[in-house]
């Protein structure tokens, strides 16, 4: 779904049989689970006695078997999931259902439910395939890490609303779907997480409904389409959202009238280089004639590599900002220290609030590029923007896979030890990297 263009955890505890039930240790281990319901409320604990043969005790962060019946929007035959129709009333058709279901609404403000996808035939590109595999990977990867849902879609959920548009109508459902999310987080296939421990800081966003990689001043002086990219994104699952896809479907290839937008999206970007609608044009349209409408929700993000051009974050930066982070681990004992994978927070906030606080991304950061996105590659067609040589679309490809595939795969106890080369892997020292290979 990349355009073709240059530019928590859930931990089970489970007592046997023979465990007693005394009043205080349970009164005691009843308050250490309410604590952490509220503060991690992704976690989830099942607590099993026996009580007698047949009864069990079940005490769950989130209840997944309690669903009302008759009693919410999803009983109103009348609400439809598809990009078509319009919903109404949908903030407090979430409020209601929170309220139903308890259980999830600690935490809920931060809650990402992560959207990505392809298409539904096999790939042109012999590698191809290979490379939207290795792309979902690293994005289930990035999830698993950080405790979020993902979703893959491989299908059009709306026959006319294909290529870079078919990420509208599985937004909408995603949210419809997802009640219990405050954000959709949409990544385009070929955007690859080379940061496995930056968390987006959804605190700035607080007062936005949609953050976008971009700059206002491109928008507004320059009038430029590629003032922002909207291959990644994240958007609040509220009703002033359900209403910006409504006007943004508008522009594509659904609309009766989709055929005259290229056109006027041209005639104010001028730069656009091919003539029908786009939806990365159309949301800067809507941004550029609705200024005052949008402007004051949607947050241009462009402190750090929200999402990253490929060509300005590949090459030799890979090689230096690993050096850099191992300098780092050199000269503090804590970001060396051996632990297991559920836990891996911990030790990026550490990182973060020990070398990185301050520092943003981009050319000479120590920082490394969150998302690299690989726009113009077109993996799965192979028709990749020309402008490019050979296989440097792949290869760098490969290389950004590993390079973010090493900073899973070390908690595993082993690296990529080239990251041109996907396998074999190397064994990780004890101490790694204060004792050498």
């Amino acid at each position: 779904m990349g355009k073709h263009g240059g530019m928590k955890t859930r931990a089970s505890v489970c007592l046997s049989n023979g465990v007693i039930f005394l009043a205080g240790a349970f009164l005691s281990l009843t308050l250490v689970w309410s604590y952490f319901s509220l503060f991690s409320p992704s976690l989830n604990f099942i607590l099993t006695g026996l009580l007698s043969d047949n009864d069990t005790i079940k005490c769950s962060g989130l209840d997944m078997e309690f669903d009302p019946p008759d009693s919410g929007f999803y009983d109103d035959p009348d609400l439809s999931y598809s990009i078509e129709d319009s919903i109404t009333g949908w903030d407090e058709k979430r409020k209601q259902w929170l309220e139903l279901h308890p259980t999830f609404k600690p935490g809920s403000a931060n809650r990402i439910v992560m959207v990505t996808g392809s298409q539904s035939t096999p790939c042109k590109n012999p590698i191809g395939d290979h490379l939207l595999l290795r792309c979902f990977k690293n994005k289930v990867d990035y999830c698993r890490i950080h405790g979020h849902d993902i979703f893959y879609s491989n299908s059009l959920l709306h026959p006319n609303m294909s290529s870079y548009w078919a990420k509208l109508p599985v937004v909408k459902a995603a949210m419809i779907a997802h009640p219990e999310a405050e954000w959709i987080w949409w990544v385009d296939s070929d955007a690859i997480f080379t940061d496995m421990e930056f968390k987006p800081p959804l605190h700035r966003y607080r007062q936005h409904n949609l953050v976008v990689h971009g700059w206002a001043n491109i928008i507004y002086d320059k009038q430029s389409w590629t003032a922002l990219n909207a291959g990644v994104f994240l958007m609040r699952n509220c009703q002033w959202s359900m209403e910006l896809l409504d006007a943004w479907k508008s522009m594509g290839p659904m609309s009766p009238d989709y055929a005259k937008w290229g056109p006027i999206q041209r005639s104010i970007f001028k730069d656009k280089m091919f003539s029908e609608s786009d939806d990365q044009t159309a949301l800067i349209y809507l941004l550029y004639k609705h200024k005052e409408l949008y402007h004051p929700k949607i947050y241009l993000e462009a402190e750090y590599y929200f999402q990253g051009y490929w060509i300005g974050v590949v090459g030799e930066f890979f090689a230096n900002v690993t050096e850099r982070y191992l300098e780092m681990e050199r000269e503090d004992a804590t970001l060396r220290r051996r632990h297991a994978e559920k836990v891996s927070e911990r030790y990026g906030a550490f990182r973060e609030e020990r070398f990185l606080k301050g520092e943003f991304g981009g050319r000479g950061s120590r920082r490394r590029a969150f998302v690299t996105h690989f726009t113009g590659c077109q993996p799965c067609s192979g028709d990749h923007n020309p402008i490019y040589d050979g296989d440097t679309c792949w290869n760098e490809m490969i290389r950004a896979l590993n390079f973010a595939d090493n900073q899973v795969l070390r908690v595993y106890g082993h690296v990529h030890s080239d990251f041109s080369k996907t396998s074999p892997l190397q064994p990780v020292p004890f101490d790694y990297p204060d004792e050498p290979w």
